[in-house]
């Protein structure tokens, strides 16, 4: 019943809203193995989605993925699946999850600049713990149609053709879209540069 496919075939948009509404309404009366599969099935992408945000630190994206979760139990109700798929729905809580870990971090460090710069991050020279946060702050920036693409290229991994099929959109359009993106990236970047 939790599966993404049946019999060797991927699942139509319709097949995919009853699904999930019917994967939403068991966790909703209470069916824990509803949960946990519906958990697992989206845990390892939404993690790969929120270190990728977080510039590769893995101590704000553990906080960002708790808070996550969190927020998705506490809202469940609110998920309507046609109007998304839960997987879109994730990445939304997470990127308000992100933002909002990048604030609450950076006013510790001005708050308390020598007990922040001791916190730990994963990684260890402090110039890669001010790049991981830099990128952070620039994806967090961007506009999300921008995001969505450079997501779909560099986390995901999928050629131009792919996501402009995903998408409904011209291979000219995306690459358009994905040049516009680095740029907007690379302005935020910039701009984030003390």
């Amino acid at each position: 019943m939790y599966g993404k496919a049946t019999r060797g075939r991927p699942m139509d948009q319709r097949e995919g809203v009853w699904r999930e509404r019917a994967v939403r309404d068991a966790v909703l009366a209470g069916d824990r193995a509803a949960w946990r599969a519906w958990y697992d099935e989206h845990f390892a992408r939404l993690a790969a989605y929120v270190g990728w945000r977080c510039g590769g630190l893995v101590d704000l994206a553990d906080d960002a993925i708790q808070d996550t979760w969190l927020t998705a139990v506490r809202r469940l109700k609110a998920f309507d699946p046609a109007r998304g798929s839960f997987a879109a729905w994730l990445r939304g809580i997470a990127a308000n999850a992100v933002r909002n870990a990048l604030r609450s971090r950076r006013r510790r460090c001005r708050a308390r600049p020598l007990e922040a710069a001791a916190e730990p991050a994963s990684p260890s020279e402090p110039a890669a713990v001010e790049n991981a946060e830099r990128v952070a702050v620039a994806l967090a920036a961007i506009n999300s149609l921008y995001e969505d693409v450079l997501r779909a290229k560099y986390l995901d991994r999928q050629s131009v053709d792919e996501i402009a099929t995903a998408l409904g959109e011209t291979p000219k359009a995306i690459e358009s879209r994905l040049t516009r993106a680095r740029q907007a990236f690379r302005e935020a970047y910039e701009a984030n540069h003390e």
